[in-house]
């Protein structure tokens, strides 16, 4: 028997874990902060309702922060086992539990200061110190090759195309397959290979982020100029909240691939992401692992403002020149795109552009809804802004592209469990699932455990 236990990404985007009890090891399968709800987000400062201690070992699909940023959450409480991945994902990994530490406590120290926060005094989620614990457990591991666990199990990381160092996790467990596919990436992205695709899985665990939805066809370029043409006409300000991780890479590219195209003029685009800047490093560090030639990713970064300090953000500001900034984070949930968001939010001259998902509860979520104002630093901003949606630059896979990663599985799977998805995606794609393939689907719940006997 092995035991499923559903601590996160049930019913939900965001905080995936997934908790595996069996007779030889326990191992769970990333250990992700949740983001967005209230409600979920009080969840990050509970403790796992097991023994932390009862952890052998955590395997981590790739870095995102709602992949991996409870991680240091988990070691204060005493884990103390190996955290596994691959070595690009490591190192995301490293900068993402850094930088989100350090935000946590600078956080802490301004709700102190301004005196917003109910709590008295106000605590960091986890401290740097916390993260750097977190950090000497970890233990880089090949794609595509078997380690062997205990007797009866064994994992491989098998690439899965969703941010650089991304993998799907096979986990072998007395010859059952348990497929856990991480974030499926796109194919055809513009700086990774495409996935993987498995071809056997006898309990597969799927995403449901685009479940039903379908990406909008390519002609981003196209939506992209028209937007930096509105912005030079208006005299205004591009703001494009990013992910550090591949999305801002990817956005770097193409501004630059517009420009060689002689498609936009030479308008100032400005990189305003700490975390950003240390991620293309990594694509320095590892180019077996991405698309971009050393010549190609040099040009780029020549052609685009790095911004590598704070008083760097304020001359952005002030620049009265048209102008196109990138900055963290993705969902308008922290980072440097607040102090542009303060000062220009209510500027009808501003045009802001989200990229990909939004989960629930997030600012960037009530901006796309149509928000009339929203609240940053304790205090409420009128949104005059033009806000504009791009979703064809997701890294996640949509419900045809998700169908067709998992057609190649040669048996019929046991259980099919939906996750990381919000109730609406999860209920069409299961229903896609079901007709199109006949498998046994199911959508657990949050904190929900299932006992498999096989």
């Amino acid at each position: 028997m092995v035991k499923i236990n559903f601590f996160g990404a049930a019913g939900t985007v965001t905080g995936s874990k997934f908790y595996l009890e069996t007779t030889e090891k326990n191992i769970l399968i990333d250990c992700g902060m949740f983001q967005g709800r209230k409600d979920l987000r009080i969840s990050n400062w509970k403790p796992l309702p097991i023994s932390t201690g009862s952890i052998d070992v955590v395997l981590l699909t790739h870095g995102h922060l709602d992949h991996t940023g409870y991680l240091p959450r988990l070691v204060k409480a005493g884990f103390k086992g190996n955290i596994i991945g691959t070595a690009p994902t490591l190192a995301i990994t490293r900068i993402i539990l850094l930088d989100s530490a350090k935000i946590n406590e600078e956080e802490a120290e301004i709700a102190n200061k301004e005196g917003y926060s109910k709590h008295k005094p106000a605590m960091p989620l986890y401290s740097l110190q916390d993260a750097d614990d977190t950090i000497a457990l970890f233990r880089a591991e090949e794609l595509d090759h078997w380690t062997q666990l205990s007797e009866n199990i064994q994992y491989r990381f098998r690439l899965n195309g969703h941010i650089i160092g991304s993998a799907f996790i096979e986990l072998d467990i007395s010859g059952k397959r348990f497929l856990f596919s991480g974030d499926v990436g796109r194919p055809d992205d513009l700086l990774l290979d495409s996935p993987v695709k498995p071809e056997w899985a006898d309990f597969l665990f799927v995403e449901s982020t685009y479940g039903n939805k379908f990406h909008p066809p390519d002609n981003v370029e196209d939506r992209l100029v028209s937007l930096v043409n509105k912005t030079l006409y208006a005299g205004g300000t591009l703001l494009i909240p990013s992910f550090a991780v591949e999305r801002l890479q990817s956005l770097m590219y193409l501004f630059w691939k517009l420009y060689r195209k002689n498609k936009i003029p030479n308008i100032p685009i400005f990189i305003d992401s700490p975390m950003g800047n240390n991620v293309l490093d990594i694509f320095e560090r590892f180019p077996n692992w991405h698309k971009l030639s050393q010549k190609e990713y040099k040009a780029m970064c020549r052609h685009l403002n790095i911004i590598d300090s704070y008083r760097q953000t304020w001359e952005t500001i002030d620049d009265p020149r048209p102008k196109i900034v990138i900055a963290g984070s993705g969902m308008v949930t922290g980072g440097r795109i607040l102090t542009y968001l303060h000062q220009m939010v209510d500027k009808p001259t501003t045009n802001i552009l989200l990229v990909g998902y939004m989960a629930e509860g997030t600012r960037g979520r009530a901006l796309l809804e149509g928000a009339k104002e929203v609240k940053i630093y304790g205090k409420y901003y009128s949104v005059k802004a033009s806000v504009y949606h791009e979703e064809s630059l997701s890294a996640h896979s949509d419900q045809k592209e998700l169908l067709d990663w998992m057609a190649s599985i040669k048996n019929i799977p046991e259980r099919v469990f939906l996750i990381h998805g919000e109730q609406e995606a999860l209920y069409e794609f299961k229903v896609k699932i079901e007709e199109i393939y006949k498998w046994n689907v199911q959508i657990p719940e949050l904190f929900e455990t299932v006992e498999l006997i096989f």
